[in-house]
């Protein structure tokens, strides 16, 4: 398992993301949404597609490709092969999250990576506030890798 899957699953283990009560959660709401795309992001490295669904809006939108996933349901049939082996086929990690001053929306972006560890694209996710400390993904677009914020 390359180191980078092994820092995202050892920092979602360390913090208990994936299960992470609300009495637990962080106090701001820019932290709130960075363990919630934490703990996405462990979903993959886990292999818990259930725990992904749960992270996911009932109204989402994610792009691929060209195609346009909506709806939680369509997202996790379309994400499923994703799932489907015993390692992951990418991973990735927050470099920059972003909240609305109104603290109900927020945007979360950083680069996806190979197994290998290489830069192969670079995740765009909105994030909606759904319940107190309770983040869902309600659009995830992919693009080019470029680097992170300065």
């Amino acid at each position: 398992m390359p180191r980078f899957r092994i820092f995202v699953a050892g920092v979602v283990a360390a913090l208990g993301l994936s299960a992470m009560p609300a009495s637990a959660a962080p106090q701001t709401l820019r932290e709130q949404v960075w363990a919630a795309e934490l703990a996405f992001a462990g979903t993959m490295a886990q292999r818990d597609l259930r725990a992904f669904g749960e992270l996911i809006a009932e109204e989402a939108v994610f792009f691929s490709g060209t195609a346009v996933l909506r709806g939680k349901s369509k997202v996790l049939e379309g994400w499923t092969a994703f799932f489907a082996d015993k390692e992951a086929p990418f991973s990735w990690a927050p470099d920059q999250v972003e909240v609305l001053e109104s603290g109900t929306l927020a945007i979360s972006t950083g680069l996806v990576r190979d197994p290998t560890g290489k830069a192969i694209a670079r995740f765009n996710s909105i994030w909606r506030l759904e319940a107190p400390n309770r983040w869902r993904v309600v659009f995830d677009k992919g693009s080019p890798p470029t680097p992170g914020p300065p």
